[in-house]
């Protein structure tokens, strides 16, 4: 593994140089964007890992363990971190130690204020989840000094994994034509998410291809309050029901079915739910919800994968893997 001192002899700088890059106060010590650009091409080169795990323990002889972090949204989304960080337990290079795992969390639109991507010395490589429009708009501004994997985001910038949201949307607007329903609506959350735009545009041109009449756009929390909220509000307000709603995230579709024992809405057969992502309670609501199955466990082995073989210069240009979801048929669909 190369040294700082083989990065300044390769770069034609010294040293301290290279010290100040690689730890992100290259503007503070006035040193040229040239040269920070020509450090940081050969420091990838060569395959420098920064040894934090060392720092970390004040040990030089530690053994240099390449340290990943997901950063992961602070919001009602990170009850989906437990599957993700499910599928990355089975995989066997974590389990051979062969990396470690840090989880930070981040405010919606404030991945900017991550000042570690900047700096480098927290970890070797990021996976970063539920990026914003803002945060996407920010990555690919800005030349960080740590390798990224952006999860169920695209770019053509980083390597991303993602799930074709679009197709999912579709794929619930035929399922649901194919049923009968002519009048329909759909529950989005009031998040910023490429995804959730994906979902939503891809059941509307579907619904408007096929026919059918979408009776109701409504938006609430990404929460079970969301949900709940929506079922009483459109009750009391709306004398014409859809059918079925389809919500774009599952703890919305709980809160709505207690919304709807409470006013004596049955479900299924006066309104069908449907949710979206297999959260591990739907199965147990009542009755149990047909929801999208998120391919979390998969995509978040393949998320490590990418990260993995672009810090060990495996990868050296951006790749996109797509996987593809699966409508679960339970109870709270005819």
């Amino acid at each position: 593994m190369a040294t700082i001192r083989e990065i300044a002899e390769k770069a034609g700088v010294s040293v301290g140089t290279v010290s100040f890059v690689l730890n992100g106060k290259s503007e503070k010590m006035r040193i040229s964007a040239a040269t920070k650009e020509r450090v940081l091409v050969v420091a990838r080169e060569l395959g420098y890992l920064p040894s934090i795990s060392a720092r970390r323990l004040r040990n030089s002889e530690e053994k240099q363990t390449p340290i990943i972090t997901i950063l992961w949204t602070l919001d009602a989304r990170a009850s989906l971190i437990s599957r993700f960080l499910q599928g990355i337990q089975k995989k066997s290079s974590f389990k051979d130690g062969m990396f470690e795992l840090l989880i930070q969390p981040y405010e919606n639109g404030k991945l900017n204020e991550v000042e570690s991507l900047h700096t480098g010395t927290r970890f070797n490589g990021a996976i970063i989840a539920n990026a914003s429009e803002e945060d996407l708009d920010y990555l690919e501004k800005t030349n960080l000094n740590v390798p990224l994997v952006l999860y169920q985001r695209y770019s053509k910038k980083y390597s991303t994994v993602n799930v074709d949201s679009k197709l999912t949307g579709r794929e619930v607007a035929e399922y649901l034509f194919e049923k009968g329903h002519k009048k329909v609506g759909i529950v989005v959350p009031t998040i910023s998410s490429q995804a959730v735009d994906y979902r939503l545009e891809g059941f509307l041109s579907a619904v408007k291809d096929l026919g059918m009449e979408n009776l109701y756009i409504l938006r609430d929390n990404f929460t079970e309050q969301g949900g709940y909220s929506v079922i009483k509000s459109l009750i009391k307000k709306s004398k014409k029901l859809p059918t079925v709603l389809f919500f774009l995230s599952d703890p919305m579709a709980v809160g709505a079915i207690l919304a709807c024992h409470e006013l004596g809405v049955r479900v299924p057969d006066d309104l069908e739910i449907i949710g979206h992502d297999n959260d591990d309670q739907t199965a147990y609501t009542f009755p149990p919800l047909t929801t999208v199955h998120l391919p979390v466990e998969e995509m978040a082995v393949a998320s490590v994968n990418q990260l993995l073989d672009t810090i060990n210069q495996r990868l050296t240009t951006p790749v996109s893997l797509q996987f593809r979801s699966e409508l679960l048929i339970r109870k709270s669909t005819k």
